[in-house]
């Protein structure tokens, strides 16, 4: 058994993804799993994108800039 707590909206938006794929959350996260043991490690890149920066909110990315022109 697993558990997990994760944010409404991405479970919904997840489902909906998974429905149109013909097949319900515990199926995708068995899927998820098997691929995990079969690759040893996760089935996808993680890595911070270059432009991050642009996915910041705009107090951290307005932080930044003051950080850089505070004289």
């Amino acid at each position: 058994m697993v558990r997990a707590r994760v944010e409404s909206r991405l479970k919904k938006d997840a489902e909906a993804v998974f429905d149109a794929l013909g097949i319900n959350t515990t199926e995708a996260i068995r899927m998820f799993l098997s691929q995990v043991r079969l690759r040893r490690g996760l089935p996808f890149r993680v890595e911070v994108p270059e432009n991050a920066d642009i996915v910041l909110p705009a107090r951290l990315r307005q932080a930044a800039m003051d950080v850089i022109y505070d004289d």
